[in-house]
Order: structure tokens, then sequence, then C-alpha cells
């Protein structure tokens, strides 16, 4: 595939590390943006000049239909990542997860059709499949919208589906276990506890400890997305990224603390507490539908991406564009 790839969500956590990885490997790229006044393009601003300047940047907003038309003219495939994930916001204002989540990603498929485009993948979350009901969790397990986030891209995955029988649309649907990695958002608890200790806090605050995630560094999480494309018979498939693997909340805490300040300990936060029946209580995921139908695995190791991860952070530019004083939600 020579010709042109559009990414929503470019100017994302896990957007903008595709586009780095898609330009590097040979792609031409078109990254969608949220439009905003300040000419921001979000973590695309901080990417290497050599890789910005063979990426073509278009603002829009994908809850505006026409803009998404526009954005998708002469593109041969779409990764569609552009989304509200903060599950926290969700309670808080799920309109706005509505809007976003499903209608924009409305706006996608319905732009993609008209355009014929090649392929589509539509990111999806692990957070559809609730607390599990068996392990590890395969692309069969039941989906529960135990947040207005879960519910969301439990819609929008749905409504993938339907236009890939209806109209025939090339869609497959990837759903990528807990990501991680350099420049994700401090609403998720890995940034939050690096953030903390970095910031020379000696109690961490840390809502539910007991937890467990699926686990998997960013650049592993973009090599899959790549894969999907790649492979014809995952069109009408949803199919899970994930390491196979679980690990708890609370014991991610204590490998970093050890990595950055063992002297930290852990006091509880109520406020980052989710409602008891809201909480996903254990995400472990299945990877053998993509082992079948792919050559790709995850290639880093917890500790290896853990130790990138707060490489990363480590670097007082980096650090700097987070407000480790507050909570973010």
């Amino acid at each position: 595939m020579s010709n042109l790839v559009l990414v929503t969500g470019a100017d994302g956590f896990i957007g903008s590390h595709l586009v780095e990885y898609l330009v590097s490997a040979g792609y031409k790229v078109r990254a969608f943006c949220f439009y905003n006044s300040f000419n921001s393009w979000g973590w695309l601003d901080v990417l290497p000049k050599n890789i910005m300047e063979q990426v073509e940047v278009f603002t829009g907003d994908v809850r505006d239909p026409n803009g998404v038309r526009v954005a998708m003219q002469g593109v041969e495939v779409v990764y569609h990542l552009a989304a509200l994930i903060a599950i926290p916001f969700s309670y808080h204002s799920p309109d706005s997860y509505i809007d976003t989540n499903v209608k924009g990603t409305l706006n996608v498929l319905q732009a993609a059709r008209d355009a014929e485009v090649s392929r589509i993948l539509v990111t999806s979350t692990s957070e559809v499949y609730g607390t599990a009901q068996f392990v590890p969790i395969t692309e069969t397990h039941p989906k529960q919208a135990q947040s207005p986030y879960a519910a969301s891209k439990i819609a929008a995955d749905a409504i993938a589906e339907s236009f890939c029988k209806s109209f025939s649309l090339p869609v497959s649907i990837v759903r990528p276990f807990n990501t991680y990695g350099p420049r994700q958002s401090a609403r998720a608890f890995i940034p939050t506890i690096i953030t903390q200790l970095l910031s020379g806090l000696k109690q961490i605050k840390l809502g539910d400890l007991t937890p467990t995630r699926d686990l998997l560094y960013v650049d592993d999480t973009v090599k899959g997305f790549e894969a999907v494309a790649l492979t014809n018979q995952l069109i009408g498939h949803e199919v899970n990224l994930a390491t196979k693997s679980e690990i708890s909340v609370g014991d991610v805490a204590q490998k970093l603390i050890k990595l950055i300040n063992s002297d930290a300990s852990i006091i509880l936060d109520t406020d980052r507490l989710r409602p008891k029946n809201s909480e996903v209580f254990r995400l472990f995921g299945d990877n053998e539908k993509m082992a079948l139908h792919t050559e790709w695995k995850p290639t880093y190791s917890l500790e290896e991406g853990l130790a990138k991860t707060v490489k990363w952070f480590s670097n007082p530019e980096n650090i700097s564009q987070y407000k480790t004083e507050i909570y973010n939600i």
C-alpha cells in the first residue's frame, strides 16, 4: 500500500506514534488533528522535523461530516483513532462521548464509503468487554457497558460492523488492550504514577489497586495496526491486540516505585475510584486471532516498556507538559 493513508486522532497518544511509525515505514500520511485556533497539532508538535516534513496535516473535527469527507479525498487506507477516551470524564459529559465516538465514527464510515477506500480500521477498546467473565478474553466475549465511555465504543463498533455487512465496506475493528508509553495522557494510571514520583512526591495518590490490566507497549500497538491493515482475512472482523498476560495496578505501581523512588508509598485517593459497578476489575486479553492471521506479536516485555516510558518522562521538557499537581480526569 504505497498510496495515501489517513490517521484520525493523529494528535493524540497512540495516533502520534502511529503517524511516526507509518512515515518511517514509507507511507504517505495525512494526519487529521482536532481544529483549534492555537495551531496546536497536539503530540505531533514534538515529532522530529524530518518526520513532520513528510506529514500532511488536516485540521478539523470528526463530528463535522463535511470536514471528514474533505479529509478522506484521495485516501486509500483509514486508521480511525479519534475519540474521547477518559472514563471518569464520561460520567460527567456522556453527551460529548456520543457525539465524538459514535457520530464521529459514523461520519468516518460514511466518508470512507463515499470515497471507496480500500481499508478502514476502526479503533475499539478492551473496555467494551467489561470485567472478564472468562480469561483470556477472546473476541467472542460478551460486551458490557460499564461506563458511558464503554457504551459509546460498543455503539461505534456496532455501526462499523453494520457498514461492513450492509455496504461491504472493508472494515476491521482493532481492539488494543491497555496501551502505555511516552506521550500518554496523565488520565491513565501509569503516567499518573510516574509523574507523581518524578515530581518528588513521597506519597502517591491512586484509586483501586486491585484491578488487573493487559499492558501493551505503544510501539507494539502501532505495528499491530499496520499488520491488520495488511491482512485481508481480517476484513469484517474484530481483533484483539493483547499480550495474553495481566498485572494489577498495585503491582505496576510497586515496579515504578522501585525504578524511580523506593522510599515512596501509596495512599488511597477516593476521588480516583470508579463507581462500584463501573470498575472493570480484570482485563486479560487473548491474541490468538492476531497470531492466526498475521505475524504480529508483542516484542516489548513490561520491564522494557516501563523503563522506556520512565526515561521519556524523566526528560524535563517532556514532563513539563504535565500538571503533576492535579488529578487529570
